[in-house]
């Protein structure tokens, strides 16, 4: 079993001496770091007080070794949508049902009707699954590790055709591209 208090911790912008005030009773930050580690073993009991100070379910701080995590893929900058240099687990509000993957999209910049500081998660989809993506947000891989976002606005044989978020955009056209994600939930912090 793997425990993903690291990344909730990190994903909330606590310190381990942050996460080892808030338990109840409260602990020492060596204690949370050998717990989210693997020093030291995850009990029932740690479960429970470590979840109420992250202030989420005891359920989310565990995955099976097996399950598939979705991804923050991508972020939203001035200079558009870049890859990460290394994609890292995406912590999901809430679960999605489907067979196909999840991808998020992170705004750092705000365009359209994104803002900075939301999430976009996006279903990864073959190629195929084009047409009833139509006029719905997609995020589509591009050659050398790139990324296009925006709405899908047309389709002919393998080319997509793709209109950025945001006033006076043009077109990118993508030739074969291995998915498209097509936007299925937005998260935005209140």
């Amino acid at each position: 079993m793997i425990n993903r208090i690291r990344d909730i911790r990190k994903e909330k912008g606590l310190t381990l001496a942050d996460v080892a005030e808030r338990c109840r009773p409260a602990t020492t930050a060596q204690t949370i770091g050998r717990l989210e580690t693997g020093m030291r073993n995850l009990s029932l009991g740690w479960m429970n007080r470590i979840a109420g100070a992250l202030e989420v379910e005891p359920e989310m701080l565990v995955r099976g070794e097996s399950a598939a995590q979705p991804q923050v893929v991508a972020r939203l900058t001035d200079a558009g949508p870049e890859a990460l240099s290394a994609p890292r687990d995406a912590l999901l509000p809430t679960e999605l049902e489907s067979g196909a993957p999840l991808v998020c999209l992170a705004i750092e910049t705000g365009a359209g009707e994104y803002r900075a500081g939301d999430q976009l998660w996006l279903r990864q989809l073959p190629p195929e699954e084009a047409p009833r993506m139509i006029n719905r947000d997609v995020l589509v891989p591009r050659k050398g590790g790139r990324f296009a976002f925006g709405r899908l606005i047309d389709r002919q044989g393998t080319m997509v055709g793709v209109l950025p978020p945001g006033a006076g955009q043009r077109q990118i056209v993508i030739d074969g591209p291995e998915w498209l994600a097509m936007a299925e939930m937005l998260v935005r912090k209140l």
